[in-house]
């Protein structure tokens, strides 16, 4: 698949913000379009499926407000969001038909592309990674240099490229310098002394320590009691969340012209999370999330972060990240004195002429596409995130 095909696929699409406007009920000034046209030309809505790679979350919270808000509905898409589980592969249920669209880590679905998996990165949603290692201040971990000697933790299923580019960085062999520990998707091996150092999103389990009673000073732990060294600082951050296409479908105008619709959604509903953190916690909370109300909170807060501001538009690929991303996947060694990838994807592993048709159409709506005024709330956590 050569971008240039996908840029004809799309070509077509600029009359579509007309379709559009007529599926939908948007207040903004923009939409005269709407109120002159019949409702009845959104007649059988598009189904559509996207695949989660976790379970439901406000690391996912844009899509579930583009669901509860109609924004899916006014593009005449019916989606339903698929939830994930530690045993589903977003990615491969993408490449064997089973969803029309998943989210994914950038380097997880490279290294599926590499084993045959015909996917597209089709809107960068995070561009900052998340990723940190928190260990307790007497551990002395203040870099990744200083993992030598120590238990690190991870999670495995690919979530640990990064520990491996920064031991690479330092100049650590991951077989002889460290010891690397299996650790459960929580933050209880560190709390209860087994690793040294534990994997952690500044989401998720990085407030489940800041929501943990200090048996010592039967208080909250705070953040003056840890360590953390974030991958994103120490240079080796790689992409995360971005919405992945079928490539093979790419070629389908119906397929193409629902990415650049579904797309449009999705980052309608990131950019009411941005304005809106509460309301978006609520809805994420009411979908059945297992983590608590001011946990969810503070994950909607710190996944705001991974995508505003958004200086080139939201879900637009940087070319340095991705690059950055490639690189370190190619040449961070594992255990086995393996990489992620063994040699650089394709041009077409990747395009952003799906989102720059979405943000045009954002654009028209009055959608701010960049957030460049946007900043955090403050949030106060509570033991167990209750």
């Amino acid at each position: 698949m050569k971008k240039s095909s996908i840029k004809l696929a799309v070509a077509g699409l600029a009359a579509l913000s007309l379709v559009v406007a007529a599926c939908g009920g948007s207040s903004s000034s923009t939409d005269t379009t709407a109120a002159a046209a019949t409702p009845t030309e959104c007649t059988t809505p598009t189904p559509v499926k996207l695949q989660l790679q976790w379970f439901t979350q406000a690391q996912f919270a844009g899509y579930y407000a583009a669901l509860e808000n109609g924004y899916y509905k006014d593009m005449c898409l019916d989606v339903t969001i698929l939830e994930g589980a530690v045993d589903i592969s977003p990615q491969t249920v993408l490449a064997n038909g089973e969803a029309d669209f998943a989210v994914s880590w950038v380097s997880k679905a490279l290294a599926a592309r590499e084993g045959g998996a015909n996917i597209v990165d089709i809107a960068q949603v995070f561009q900052r990674s998340g990723t940190l290692q928190v260990s307790f201040k007497d551990a002395a971990i203040a870099a990744s240099a200083d993992f030598k000697g120590k238990k690190i933790g991870n999670w495995g299923y690919g979530n640990e490229f990064e520990i491996f580019a920064a031991l690479t960085k330092a100049g650590l062999d991951p077989a002889k310098d460290v010891t690397l520990v299996q650790q459960q998707f929580d933050m209880s091996g560190l709390l209860a002394g087994d690793i040294d150092a534990a994997e952690a999103m500044t989401y998720n389990e990085y407030a489940q320590v800041l929501e943990t009673m200090n048996p010592a000073t039967k208080a909250l732990y705070t953040a003056d009691d840890l360590n953390v060294v974030s991958y994103e600082t120490e240079g080796v951050g790689m992409l995360q969340d971005a919405i992945w296409a079928d490539g093979h479908r790419l070629f389908d105008t119906d397929y193409n012209a629902t990415a650049v619709k579904f797309v449009a959604a999705s980052l309608m509903g990131w950019a009411f999370c941005r304005d809106n953190a509460q309301a978006c916690t609520d809805i994420v909370v009411a979908k059945g999330s297992k983590l608590g109300a001011t946990h969810q909170l503070w994950q909607m807060n710190e996944v705001n972060k991974l995508i505003w501001p958004a200086a080139a538009g939201v879900g637009m690929i940087d070319e340095a990240a991705w690059t950055r991303t490639v690189d370190l996947s190619q040449n961070a060694k594992n255990l086995e004195g393996g990489t992620v990838l063994t040699k650089a994807p394709d041009a077409a592993a990747h395009t952003n002429d799906i989102v720059t048709a979405a943000l045009a159409l954002l654009t028209e709506k009055g959608i701010d596409i960049n957030g460049a005024s946007f900043a955090p709330i403050t949030v106060t956590l509570t033991e167990g995130g209750n």
